[in-house]
């Protein structure tokens, strides 16, 4: 078991360093196993995080994102956090006013995560396969930039189901509805 956390490890280190090195505007630590974002991380990257703008943590074991990542990796256009264990957001996320899309698929949100309505040029948010029930349609129908939400495969309301163009202005992303079994 050390053995393969010696490697997982020496894995995330050296994609940190590969992005220091070649000075890339990504970070991709996904499959990392990951239960947390490494601490260490932020003063290894000190000198590059104003450029860096796409980061996948997708495909660990997260059970939320610190405030201090949001404010160091300010500069984000893209976030892809699908498949770990989120269940909120840190309100800081409403400074990512470069953010164009966010993907938080497969995690465990039980609403939408409403900090979100206020990030003004996101684009596209993914909450495919969570537990979303409820959706604040009027928040959504204000964000100006918004194109795309996925909400497939949550157990939303039927009233979610209502909000069609020109209601709301983007693509509303949901699954069919499960026939009505008769008795």
């Amino acid at each position: 078991m050390h053995k393969r956390m010696g490697e997982a490890v020496a894995r995330v280190a050296r994609k940190v360093n590969d992005t220091v090195e070649n000075k890339t505007d990504s970070l991709d630590l996904a499959n990392c196993k990951l239960m947390a974002f490494p601490v260490g991380i932020y003063k290894a990257m000190r000198s590059v995080t104003e450029g860096i703008h796409r980061i996948s943590l997708a495909n660990n074991e997260l059970k939320s994102i610190t405030s201090r990542f949001v404010t160091t990796f300010s500069q984000l256009t893209e976030l892809n956090l699908a498949g770990n264990y989120l269940h909120r957001l840190p309100e800081e996320i409403t400074s990512l006013l470069h953010l164009r899309a966010i993907n938080l698929s497969r995690n465990r949100f039980r609403r939408f995560p409403e900090p979100l309505a206020t990030v003004p040029a996101l684009e596209t948010i993914d909450l495919e396969e969570n537990e979303i029930t409820e959706v604040p349609a009027d928040k959504l129908a204000s964000m100006a930039s918004l194109r795309s939400l996925n909400l497939r495969a949550n157990p939303v309301g039927p009233d979610v189901r209502l909000l069609v163009r020109p209601l709301v202005p983007f693509d509303l992303l949901l699954s069919p509805e499960e026939p009505i079994p008769k008795a």
